[in-house]
């Protein structure tokens, strides 16, 4: 390792460092400027950005944009607080549950996020300290999209592992049960955290102060008002999740064809592109959504900002890893077959400054694939690229504030929050709860 390796490593780590804290657009923005360096300053040949996955992102942003523009969204919410609602006092574990079904279902944490206030207020409501619910819900909602079919990180996962010979079953019957057995490991995590709500010192001081007023019953929420065609698109939304998933299980439902003796198969990151356009099509036109609705929603401006992120970053890291392949491999072979678990290490640390689970992995899973891991390894401890839960940030901070009795807390050493008990044994129980199952999947 000559000093030019050591000079293009810290350019791109320096613009993941950078990219990390602006987040979002100015993720992508540092990754390209990181391009820019190497290959313009420091004349290295350009690697090629992950556009099947980018795609495969933007098809499923469509989709699910066109979803909450008919309504479709709102009324999955609505379900979502009916079901909170029914069991109060098993609410830590209801609460995650029901979130990270929803986000399972829609692909994006932005469903749940509407949803959290509920959480929140039928803990209070229940005598439940809801730093226990909330925590857990956001944590889980957050990690949701790992077992999601229509998630932008199972977009990625399934782009990079179509190339490994993985089928799409394969992922989900390793990604799905990991999650739910997860799941309940991290809601029994918080159960008994705390004194109970009454005892609490904060709570009773806003309760004394006048500060925190009971809700007048349980059942009290927002006035919704259903579309007229949203069960309609929710139905049509699921149909297009089933095609997407049986014909990419399936070989022999995917066309094939024969051309200089070679026969080539459609590949399933393009059978998910195509179905899920034809799915935001049948949504529009059955639907009757409004033109202005296709893309005004919450879920297309965040997508198309994740897009950005995966694009620039994705290339950035891209470009070198591409370049020192070999020396890479040669060099962290023998720790990949003798220490893997330290990969899943360096995984976690790298996607708490990213912010970003599916840039994390678009940028580790090809990675570990270099240094020699197994892909059937990499997808049973996915679970360690969710790590930007570590440093507080969008939902961690709003759910917060929905806590109304102040058990809830973000700390003052920024890492000392109420989210981090959680989200660590998330990722450590689900790490090693999926590398076992992959054993029995692969």
């Amino acid at each position: 390792m000559d000093l030019s390796f050591w000079l293009q490593l810290a350019v791109v780590l320096v613009c993941v460092a950078i990219g990390g804290r602006l987040g979002g657009v100015g993720l992508g923005a540092a990754g390209g400027l990181g391009v820019c360096i190497l290959v313009l300053g420091m004349g290295i040949q350009p690697g090629s950005p992950p556009v099947s996955v980018l795609l495969i992102i933007t098809a499923v942003i469509a989709c699910t944009s066109v979803l909450q523009g008919s309504g479709g969204l709102d009324l999955l919410v609505r379900w979502a607080e009916k079901l909170l609602r029914k069991w109060p006092r098993a609410i830590t574990f209801v609460g995650p549950l029901v979130c990270s079904f929803f986000v399972m279902l829609v692909g994006t944490a932005y469903v749940a996020f509407a949803v959290y206030p509920v959480v929140a207020e039928v803990a209070a409501s229940a005598k439940v300290r809801p730093e226990r619910a909330v925590s857990a819900s956001v944590i889980c909602a957050g990690i949701g999209v790992m077992a999601s079919p229509m998630s932008a990180a199972m977009a990625a996962m399934v782009g990079i592992m179509a190339m490994q010979g993985i089928a799409f079953w394969q992922i989900l019957a390793c990604t799905v049960p990991t999650f739910i057995f997860t799941v309940l490991v991290t809601a029994l995590s918080v159960f008994w955290r705390g004194c109970e709500l009454e005892d609490d010192p904060e709570f009773k001081r806003r309760l004394a102060n006048g500060d925190y007023q009971w809700l007048a019953g349980v059942n009290a929420t927002q006035k919704y008002e259903e579309k007229p065609f949203a069960r309609r698109a929710v139905a049509i939304f699921l149909i297009g999740i089933l095609v997407s998933i049986c014909m990419g299980s399936i070989p022999g439902l995917r066309p094939a064809w024969e051309a200089a003796g070679k026969v080539s198969q459609l590949p399933i990151p393009s059978l998910i592109q195509m179905v899920m356009l034809a799915t935001a099509f049948f949504i529009i036109l059955l639907c009757r959504v409004p033109p202005e609705k296709f893309a005004s929603g919450s879920v297309f401006r965040s997508g198309l900002i994740g897009v950005v992120g995966v694009f620039g970053i994705a290339w950035c890291t891209g470009t070198f890893f591409d370049l020192h392949t070999k020396l890479l491999a040669d060099v962290f072979s023998s720790l990949a077959k003798d220490a893997p678990f330290v990969f899943c290490v360096a995984a976690f640390c790298a996607s708490s400054v990213i912010f970003s689970p599916t840039v994390s992995t678009t940028i580790m899973m090809p990675l570990g694939l270099k240094f020699g891991l197994p892909p059937e390894f990499l997808i049973g401890t996915w679970a360690c690229c969710f790590g930007d839960f570590l440093i507080p940030g969008g939902a961690q901070i709003g759910c917060t504030a929905f806590d109304r009795t102040g058990t809830t807390k973000l700390g003052s050493f920024v890492i000392n929050h109420s989210y981090l008990r959680p989200g660590l044994v998330f990722v450590v129980s689900g790490t090693i709860i999926g590398w076992c199952i992959s054993k029995i999947v692969f």
